[in-house]
């Protein structure tokens, strides 16, 4: 059964059943919102009629225009169809931000196919879990990335790969200087690019065929009247660690990702359609780069500057060229970008809107931030769950630094008992957090009992976040009820890196928490137990990890113990190992 309903008026009886939290809005932001009928097709095709010969991307100072976005996107569609794509197939993506990161997403969706997000810097073990679990045909791959996406097996029935590489996206003239027979030149281009061509076919997985990303758009542009998705229709497998366990996939529609874009719209009521420049430093396989990047920039005509990685020279120079107007980041960034300004005698007035997500906000950074550009710098909360952001500090005076701010239009919040959720908490009150919207997924990937666990009727997500409400409606996070580690903006799972640290030779017990950082957000800790009458190099232990999970993934250090604290029935109380561990005990 679908538990899911879209919500119209507030549900009558809940704590705060007319919303009041509105009358904090900025404003100009609505309290209701008229969400655009279509799916993410028609969300481009507008974009591109509506700002065709405005920049839509630049990268690394090359630039494409809407309309020439609108045609290379048909073009991949066409290349798609060719290799056998079509409707409810999963495409795989495993880049990094670059055009064709843009192009081959809203190809596969032009098709009706569903995209699946992947980290281009995971380990053969991460890539293997998840195609494993969606099954996809096709994968559009980083050069860097196409070795590691050939090893998968035969069983997870990946058919086509095709190969795309970052340095033919650039200028000329940068081309031209990676070419150089120079250390640097080496470094940087090494850091782009593959050492050497793409093999043509499979180097020791299962039989597959490997083109290059020229190829692909050498089948025409597909035909105008090519079935389109509907807003119902699923769009995204975004993978999330969840509450617990291995990464499931987060199953967003079209109508979820265009409402989320539109609430964002909303939000930022000074915003001009076609005159703003986004920053593109949050990776787009993540959720909060996917909306903020990759759907809420496009939909309103801003011109979106893409960094394949974050990198403070990089931003500093594309803005001589083009400054942004709004940065989506995390705090580290910020902190980062303003203190190199600072000593280069860079000015950045002129971002007017920044919003940071994924950790807590230091009241330092906001100060620091808004002092060198400004304009705001304020706190949202989001899921990939949510598509991702469903509540945030408005761009205003009526903003309160330290909370995550109040629900998005559309949105409705409950703080409830976390032992039962039929029990109400009162405004004050610490509960565990549901939302729900229009921007709630639809549930997890071919897991129909977490979906349910998940889900509640009504359409009520369970965050598994405690959280308070002040008398002002705004929401503060308190603590997790999920066990999920944060850092650097990236959520881990604490079981699949003590799944990888259990197969090292001479670990007896394993648990991984995670502690707080001075800056915010979480460092991952191992507290490992030695086998009987043995010794651990934990350095060894940590290149082990190394070659089995992303780098953000690998612990920060190893504390050894006799023996891990584990509750009567025998599970590991990871609480007060990471008490234990704070306290330096």
């Amino acid at each position: 059964m679908n538990k899911k309903s879209l919500p119209g008026a507030p549900v009558p009886g809940l704590p705060w059943a007319d919303r009041p939290w509105t009358k904090h809005y900025s404003p100009g932001v609505p309290a209701d919102l008229k969400l655009p009928n279509g799916s993410l097709v028609d969300l481009m095709d507008s974009s591109v009629r509506r700002f065709g010969s405005k920049t839509a991307l630049e990268f690394f100072g090359a630039t494409t225009s809407y309309r020439e976005l609108g045609t290379l996107i048909s073009r991949a569609a066409a290349g798609l169809k060719k290799l056998g794509v079509k409707a409810g197939d999963r495409v795989a993506l495993v880049l990094p931000n670059c055009p064709q990161h843009v192009i081959a997403f809203h190809a596969a969706l032009r098709l009706g196919a569903v995209v699946v997000e992947h980290n281009p810097l995971y380990t053969d073990r991460e890539l293997r879990h998840q195609f494993e679990d969606h099954g996809a045909a096709v994968a559009i791959v980083w050069d860097k990335a196409v070795d590691r996406v050939l090893q998968l097996p035969a069983d997870v029935g990946l058919r086509s790969i095709v190969s795309v590489g970052l340095i033919p996206a650039m200028p000329l003239a940068k081309r031209l200087a990676l070419r150089l027979p120079l250390p640097a030149a080496r470094k940087a281009r090494a850091a782009l690019a593959a050492g050497k061509p793409a093999p043509r076919a499979h180097t020791g997985g299962a039989p597959r065929r490997v083109l290059p990303w020229h190829d692909l758009l050498d089948a025409g542009e597909l035909k105008k009247r090519h079935p389109r998705p509907a807003p119902e229709d699923l769009a995204v497998l975004q993978y999330t660690s969840g509450t617990t366990g291995a990464p499931k996939g987060a199953m967003l529609t079209h109508a979820n990702l265009q409402a989320n874009a539109a609430q964002g719209r909303a939000w930022v009521p000074g915003l001009k359609d076609g005159r703003e420049t986004v920053y593109a430093v949050l990776p787009m396989f993540h959720a909060y780069g996917l909306t903020l990047c990759m759907t809420f920039a496009l939909s309103i005509g801003a011109r979106l500057v893409l960094f394949p990685k974050f990198d403070v020279d990089l931003v500093l120079k594309a803005y001589r060229k083009s400054p942004a107007t709004f940065l989506p980041a995390v705090p580290p960034i910020y902190d980062r970008i303003a203190a190199a300004a600072a000593r280069r005698g860079i000015s950045l007035k002129g971002i007017r809107f920044s919003i940071s997500g994924a950790m807590n906000l230091p009241a330092a950074t906001v100060e620091t931030w808004e002092k060198a550009t400004g304009g705001y710098l304020i706190e949202g909360y989001g899921l990939t769950e949510t598509s991702p952001i469903s509540i945030g500090n408005p761009f205003g005076p009526s903003r309160k630094p330290g909370t995550v701010g109040v629900p998005f239009p559309l949105t409705d919040i409950r703080v409830v008992d976390p032992q039962n959720v039929r029990i109400d908490r009162a405004p004050g009150e610490a509960g565990e957090l549901l939302i729900r919207g229009p921007q709630v997924f639809a549930g997890y990937w071919n897991r129909p009992q977490e979906t349910e666990e998940a889900l509640l009727e009504g359409g009520w997500f369970r965050t598994g976040d405690i959280v308070s409400v002040d008398k002002d409606y705004f929401v503060t996070i308190r603590d997790r009820i999920k066990e999920l580690i944060i850092t650097g903006g990236f959520n881990v799972s604490p079981t699949e890196v003590e799944d990888v640290l259990a197969e090292y030779p001479g670990v007896a017990d394993v648990s991984v928490v995670g502690l707080p950082r001075p800056g915010g957000g979480e460092d991952v800790v191992a507290a490992v137990v030695p086998a009987p009458g043995g010794t651990l190099d934990t350095g060894a232990l940590l290149d082990f990890a190394r070659g089995q999970l992303a780098a953000y993934k690998v612990p920060r250090r190893v504390a050894v113990l006799d023996v891990l604290p584990r509750s009567l029935i025998g599970k590991v109380l990871r609480r007060e190992i990471r008490d234990m561990l704070a306290a330096g005990r």
